[in-house]
Parts: C-alpha cells; sequence; structure tokens
C-alpha cells in the first residue's frame, strides 16, 4: 500500500471573468443558447459594453501548476493572503469543483470542515440539526447517536438543546456546528478556517481538538491565517502565492517567508518607507529605517545572543517636545514577546526644530530564540501618537546554538535566552 494519501500534480482551476451563467430548463434553450451566443457577444462589443470583451477571452487562473505529495499521518498547513487559492485548492481536493487541469488523488476515507454550519436549518432545533449536519458530512445514524453526548458536552449548549436555532446567537450555533465536525473520523481531514470560531475559550478547545486529531495520526490539510496554531498543528507548510506554489517545506522557515512577503513597492529609493501603510495623526513621520545596515522591510537573520543595530530616521513639520520612538517584538502568535522604546533608555527627547532626525538603537544581545519575529514600529510626541508601522519588518533569529553546548531550547520552552550561572556540590543538600 503507498505511503501518499493525497498526490496532486499540475492542478489548474480557471474562472471566467465577467460571465453570468445562464438557466436552461430544456435541451431547447441550450441548444438555442449555444447557437445565438456568438452573436450576443459582437452586439455588446459593438454597442461599446466591457461585459462583452470580458464573455469573449478574460479568464482568472485561481490555481495554476500546483503539485505536491501529503503522506500518510503528515500535517501539512496551507498559507497564503486572501485570494491566493487555498480555499479553491480545499475544495478541489474535497471534490466540491473540478480542475481545469491537472489531477488530484486521494486514498483514503475524506472528511472535510470547509464550511461549518451550511447544513444547519433554523426552524430545526439544535439536537435536530446535530443528525441533520452529522448525515450531510457523511456520518452515519449509530455514529451520530454514538457520539451525541460528546458532541453536545463538546459545543456547551446543551441548554438550548432543543429550541430552534433560529433564536441561538450566531456562536452558539457555529459552536454546535464545530462540534459536531470535529467529531468527525476520516483517514484525511481537511479544515478551513474553522479555528476562528467562537471566543477565545472555545477557540482554544477547538484548537485542543484539531491537536488530538493530529496526534492520533490522522492525514490533515489544514488553512489558517492564524500563525499560532498553524505553528503548534504542522509539521510542513505549502505558501500559495497568486495560485501558484511560493514555497515548500518546514514550518518555521515558511511561516518566516510568509511573513516577511509583501509588495515591494513599499520599498522607496534607499530603503525609505514613504509608500508603507500606516496610521497615526501625523503619518508619515518615521520616513526610513535600517537593521544591521539594510533596508528594514527586507527579511533579516540574526544569530541569537548577538548584537541588533536599528536606525530610523523621521521627519516632522515643526520642533516637538517629549518625542519617543518605540519598536515592538511580535510572534507568530501575535503576542509582543519583547518591546523597547527611547522613553526607557534615555528619556524623552525634545527635537527642536523642524524637518530629519536621526535615531538608532542598538541592542547588544539578541535576547530572542530561534524563530521568525516581525517589527512594530511607533512614534509619538507630546502624548500623542504620531504614527505606527505594522508588520514592518521580519527578524529571524537563527536556529544555533549560542552556548556552544550543541543543545538549543525546544519548542515551547519560552521566549527568552539568558545567562545564568549553574553549580553542583556533590554530597551536599539544600539547607
Amino acid at each position: 500500500m503507498s505511503n501518499t494519501a493525497i498526490r496532486v500534480r499540475d492542478l489548474g482551476k480557471r474562472y471566467h471573468i465577467g460571465v453570468r451563467e445562464r438557466r436552461h430548463d430544456t435541451m431547447r434553450d441550450l441548444i438555442v443558447d449555444s447557437a445565438t451566443m456568438p452573436f450576443r457577444r459582437l452586439a455588446k462589443l459593438v454597442g461599446g459594453h466591457a461585459a462583452g470583451a470580458a464573455d469573449l477571452d478574460e479568464t482568472f487562473w485561481a490555481l495554476r501548476d500546483v503539485s505536491f505529495d501529503v503522506k500518510h499521518g503528515e500535517v501539512l498547513g496551507v498559507i497564503g493572503r486572501n485570494g491566493a487559492g487555498k480555499s479553491t485548492l480545499l475544495k478541489i481536493l474535497s471534490r466540491i469543483t473540478h480542475p481545469d487541469a491537472g489531477e488530484a488523488d486521494i486514498n483514503g476515507r475524506l472528511g472535510s470542515l470547509l464550511e461549518v454550519g451550511t447544513a444547519f436549518h433554523p426552524e430545526l432545533t439544535g439536537r435536530e440539526n446535530v443528525f441533520l449536519n452529522g448525515a450531510v458530512l457523511g456520518m452515519r445514524r449509530h455514529e451520530i447517536e454514538r457520539k451525541f453526548d460528546a458532541i453536545v458536552d463538546f459545543s456547551g449548549v446543551e441548554k438550548f438543546l432543543d429550541t430552534p436555532v433560529k433564536h441561538f446567537s450566531s456562536g452558539m450555533a457555529v459552536r454546535l456546528a464545530f462540534a459536531v465536525a470535529a467529531h468527525l473520523d476520516p483517514e484525511i481531514l481537511i479544515i478551513d478556517e474553522v479555528l476562528a470560531v467562537g471566543d477565545a475559550a472555545f477557540q482554544k478547545k477547538c484548537l485542543a481538538k484539531m491537536d488530538e486529531v493530529t496526534r492520533a495520526g490522522r492525514t490533515v490539510l489544514f488553512v489558517s491565517h492564524n500563525m499560532s496554531a498553524v505553528d503548534e498543528l504542522c509539521d510542513r507548510i505549502l505558501f500559495l502565492v497568486d495560485g501558484k506554489v511560493k514555497s515548500d517545506g518546514p514550518t518555521s522557515e515558511v511561516i518566516s517567508e510568509y511573513l516577511n512577503y509583501g509588495d515591494r513597492s513599499t520599498i522607496g529609493p534607499d530603503g525609505e518607507l514613504s509608500n508603507y501603510p500606516r496610521s497615526g495623526a501625523l503619518a508619515p513621520v518615521i520616513v526610513r529605517g535600517e537593521v544591521n545596515g539594510k533596508p528594514m522591510q527586507e527579511h533579516h537573520l540574526v544569530r541569537p545572543l548577538e548584537p541588533l543595530q536599528m536606525a530610523f530616521e523621521v521627519e516632522v513639520d515643526r520642533p516637538m517636545r517629549e518625542f519617543a520612538l518605540a519598536v515592538y517584538f511580535m510572534s507568530v502568535h501575535a503576542l509582543c514577546v519583547f518591546a523597547t522604546n527611547t522613553i526607557w533608555s534615555r528619556g524623552p527627547i525634545d527635537l527642536d526644530r523642524a524637518g530629519r532626525h536621526r535615531v538608532e538603537c542598538t541592542i547588544p544581545r539578541m535576547p530572542l530564540v530561534a524563530g521568525p519575529y516581525f517589527l512594530i514600529v511607533a512614534a509619538a510626541a507630546e502624548g500623542k501618537a504620531l504614527d505606527k508601522l505594522e508588520q514592518v519588518s521580519c527578524i529571524e533569529v537563527a536556529k544555533t546554538d549560542p552556548f556552544g553546548h550543541g543543545r538549543l531550547p525546544g519548542k515551547g520552552e519560552g521566549h527568552f535566552l539568558s545567562d545564568a550561572t549553574w553549580t553542583v556540590n556533590e554530597g551536599s543538600g539544600v539547607s
């Protein structure tokens, strides 16, 4: 038996832009429509309608030349920005839509969590919808009955189980729908952004359930914008850009590339930040940035416990009192794990003239453990936020042993590295 659960070769999906599907109630309608279509298009073009041109030839490839393999028991993350083709890929693998090129082979029983709760009927009770949605997802009645108590307990809506779903809050309905979907038992599971449901406590429960699924040895394809969940669940990541595979590799490396990937038009001459998206009362104030002498927007690989130098050029239209600049290091979990600013280091700065000023920062020893981090840079003065740039740079701390013992911190062992002195005294106790 092959060890390959999913095999994809040269997969492509094409959509026609501006084309409306026409309804054909009979074979006669279909024949007449096909015969008259060229004349309708010509009439639109002669009449100057843009839709006529779109009908002729304009197509959009949501996926193009996508190839990859997934082994049994592997957890593959699929990431990319909106419109990259992630959901289209999963719909093809789930047999919801057909490809226009290439092939996708599935070796095993497949379960999909693509649009949670789409089969819920508002007039039916929560109990009735559990059976309805379970049937839609491919579960047999005896299987639903066997898992019913676990589903209800997981959802946390037992009190309202015999109430019509139309009276549920949107969060309650989604919780119950996810609870049903989470208790599927397929060999291959396809998940699309379902961990964004419910409140923080329920999302944590969902993540724990997905972790349980992956540890059970099932093959999983997981699409999410939540880099924390992707980093925790996935062994390997497929990074899609404009319907094509940009990268396919280890989780940490591809997440780092994803966080650093952006519109290169934001890099102006000599690394200026004038085109970079920002917010603030006087933006732009932060007009240029460097990390270790290179433009801030680039990818920067640094070694743990080695110096990191940052420099910024700020531009103000008048003298400023109590000016401050801050840098925040954010993890893939969107948590601020380290920050520094001018106030903590040297107190407020008074800029005594309008124009450009250079502000430099040196971190003597990079304190963070290996992994990707992105920077947020903000400026303030006189108690007001002036300028803020989100995810302006990606700093990747290299996987090297800074202490020379051939060992690296394990996953989940904090964010910081620090010198410490340990001594061992043979035969003595602790008093």
